[in-house]
């Protein structure tokens, strides 16, 4: 065990926790979050039309389409604020204008969503079009930021406002950007978006997959058992994929077509992590009748936390991190809940994520919502929370009675 902390702390960890700060990945975690109002305020019109009452539902019918207006245009353009946000994140990561960023990126990716008839296709505004978004925004940011620091621009003189100023120090690079877009998609007639696509796709099916989904899990949890933020680190890789993953599960769901996606951006937050990462909140449980008054006082403390899926307390507090005894129900139960969470999404038996909730949505509550109120995933939720229990329970009384002993001994 000791060899195997060692390896991890000193091999695996240094080069994951570099790449989770790496100002690109980073960019892109922060500029999804643009996207986020967005998406939940569609996913709020969903539920309202989708209520399961059938009185309701019958209500509802004359306006579904109306309904539908809220949906498309907040599903629909995520893609196009993807390039705004990570335009204006990375610009601002490598201390240029973010305005500057944010237009340019916008610009190339507006460009790019021309088709070969030269009309805009905004169908690539949806999820469909979100890795195009990351390109060209990548694109846009780096040619202004050579131009920038090659001293390549027009500055205008001091007594000009900062703003007018600025957008000239843009015009150049900003020229360069329309031109190469346009000279690809128009004269070229090559079709950035289908090729990004292409290029995507095989790690876009693996993460739909039960594989590929469990090694995402796994890391997860393996660098949180490291002392790094397992989530966040990864989020710059995930978070396209699985918002483009519920983005289109919920247009299909709105117009009543099969979900297309099981690991779409709800899976792991409210599936897997019931409670937090590791469903670490039946960890919280045990405690609060623990026979060790140290880690009584933690439940308590942990609990309402626990409730909203926030675990810190209890990953360092318990702790979690470099600890033996814990690492094991911790990477284990995640991995039991995915395999059976895409199991049973798979054959029908729970309705995979269609809309956006807060990840601080508690147990239960959280999958139902975020189901289309698919009673079974609050079951299933219930069931995983007696799973996480079961597993935990052995585990947790040999770290209490150790507790419990050196209570006695300092006392």
């Amino acid at each position: 065990m000791n060899k195997f902390m060692n390896w991890l702390q000193n091999v695996l960890m240094p080069p994951l926790a570099k790449a989770g700060n790496n100002k690109y990945l980073v960019s892109i975690r922060n500029g999804l979050v643009l996207t986020l109002p967005a998406v939940i305020s569609g996913s709020i019109f969903l539920i309202i039309a989708n209520i399961p009452i059938p009185a309701w539902s019958n209500f509802m019918k004359p306006y579904m389409d109306a309904m539908g207006v809220a949906v498309n245009s907040s599903f629909g353009i995520i893609s196009l604020l993807a390039a705004i946000g990570i335009g204006y994140e990375l610009a601002k990561a490598l201390e240029l204008d973010a305005i500057n960023g944010a237009g340019l990126s916008t610009m190339a990716f507006i460009v790019a969503s021309f088709n070969s008839k030269y009309t805009l296709d905004t169908a690539n505004f949806a999820s469909s079009g979100l890795f195009t978004a990351i390109v060209c925004s990548f694109i846009s940011v780096l040619i202004l930021n050579l131009f920038v620091k090659k001293n390549w621009v027009i500055k205008l003189p001091n007594g000009v406002p900062a703003a007018v100023s600025q957008s000239f120090v843009s015009l150049i690079p900003g020229f360069l950007v329309l031109l190469l877009f346009w000279g690809l998609r128009v004269p070229l007639h090559f079709d950035i978006n289908l090729f990004v696509q292409s290029i995507f796709h095989p790690l876009l099916f693996a993460m739909n997959s039960l594989p590929g989904i469990m090694f995402y899990t796994l890391l997860v949890s393996v660098l949180w058992v490291a002392g790094i933020h397992g989530d966040m680190t990864l989020e710059g890789i995930s978070d396209p994929i699985f918002l483009q993953f519920l983005t289109a599960n919920g247009i299909a769901y709105a117009h009543h077509q099969t979900i297309p996606y099981l690991t779409s951006s709800g899976f792991s937050s409210l599936f897997v992590n019931v409670g937090g990462t590791g469903a670490t909140i039946m960890l919280v449980f045990w405690m609060l009748s623990s026979k060790s008054k140290a880690y009584r006082e933690l439940g308590k403390v942990a609990f309402p936390g626990a409730l909203f899926e926030i675990n810190e307390p209890v990953i360092f507090g318990f702790p979690i991190v470099m600890n033996p005894i814990t690492l094991i129900p911790f990477i284990v139960i995640p991995q039991i809940l995915t395999v059976l969470t895409y199991i049973l999404m798979s054959v029908h038996l729970v309705r995979p994520a269609v809309m956006m909730v807060p990840w601080t949505m508690p147990p239960i509550i959280g999958p139902l919502m975020a189901t289309g109120w698919d009673w079974r995933a609050g079951v299933w939720s219930a069931i995983e929370l007696v799973i996480a229990g079961a597993i935990y329970y052995p585990f947790f009384k040999v770290a209490e009675k150790q507790m419990v002993a050196q209570e006695a001994s300092e006392a």
